[in-house]
């Protein structure tokens, strides 16, 4: 054997040996569970069922798709999908599964697909320390077909103790304490009983013109636009800060203003008057969260809908409570 041939079959042994290493399931922990609870900060998935599911549907990270496809959570490509595909014999022969450019976009699709499909809606009524609740759940609504699905994720989060990375992440409230006790001592002259979470204590100063206020019927203060009205005149009129008027009605600079719209003079509610509202032909979640004083976040918040989401003709939007 001449020392090129020894070489060779040297180089062919250490190139099989880096192939066949895999991931282990603590690497594979170690690697992601900053993902995970980074995703359940923002959209509500718990880390331990993100974790589990990326576990289970990807091999511990060592499956063919997860390789070459980025795709940690066996997620095909649905008709509402535009980006780059990878074709894999699954449940069917030649199916179509997302591709992604980094693991990072799987965990993020993985969340805003849950958040945004209403056959799972149900599952962010469960608390997110609920892990047998959730892959329960998950089975039911039909994200895999093994009938074991259920409780191989249970298996998962329990071997390997993922609830802890819910248990040890709960939201808490960041404010600052003294935020807190200056808020307590400021007394909010209303006689509604309406969910006030998020206002200020912003009053209007009473002066010539503000006999156009009027009362929605969950009690904000609001104007009707009129010709030629735009934010800064009404700003500049009612003597409130430009950025309050904005945050006050889910807008920017950019916004249109239309004859006859409402422009609110307060913060709009947490919740309505009303349960639902069906929604129709024409319509848009932000007309709809003007007309009903309704911040634009809470109406997606309720019918547990990811930002940007445009409802179908007849589909019911709930104003109190949240959609099952």
């Amino acid at each position: 054997m001449n020392i090129k041939h020894f070489i060779f079959l040297i180089s062919i042994g250490f190139f099989n040996l880096t192939q066949a290493k895999k991931i282990t399931p603590q690497e594979y922990i170690d690697s992601y569970k900053e993902d995970a609870i980074k995703e359940m900060k923002r959209s509500g998935v718990p880390a331990s069922i993100t974790l589990a599911q990326g576990m289970l549907e990807s091999g511990y990270g060592n499956s063919e798709l997860a390789k070459k496809a980025n795709n940690h959570f066996g997620i095909k490509c649905h008709s509402s999908w535009t980006g780059a595909i990878y074709r894999l014999d699954d449940d069917k022969k030649d199916e179509c599964f997302r591709k992604y450019k980094t693991v990072w976009q799987s965990y993020r699709d993985h969340s805003n697909f849950l958040k945004g499909s209403r056959r799972y809606a149900f599952l962010f009524d469960l608390k997110m320390t609920d892990y047998k609740g959730w892959c329960r759940g998950l089975k039911k609504a039909g994200y895999a077909t093994n009938k074991k699905y259920a409780n191989l994720l249970i298996d998962m989060v329990e071997r390997y103790k993922l609830n802890q990375f819910v248990q040890k992440n709960k939201f808490r409230n960041t404010k600052n304490k003294n935020q807190i006790k200056l808020k307590n001592k400021i007394k909010h002259k209303s006689n509604n009983h309406f969910d006030t979470e998020g206002k200020d204590n912003f009053e209007i100063t009473i002066r010539e013109g503000n006999s156009r206020i009027k009362k929605s019927k969950n009690w904000i203060n609001y104007i009707e636009v009129r010709k030629g009205e735009t934010y800064y005149s009404i700003s500049k009129k009612f003597s409130i800060p430009l950025s309050r008027l904005y945050k006050y009605n889910d807008c920017n600079k950019d916004t249109i203003l239309e004859i006859g719209t409402f422009v609110y003079l307060q913060p709009k509610r947490s919740r309505g008057t009303q349960k639902s509202y069906v929604f129709h032909s024409g319509d848009n979640l932000y007309r709809i969260s003007q007309r009903f004083g309704i911040k634009l976040k809470y109406i997606y918040k309720r019918n547990n809908w990811i930002e940007g989401y445009s409802p179908l003709e007849g589909e019911e939007i709930y104003f109190k409570g949240k959609k099952r």
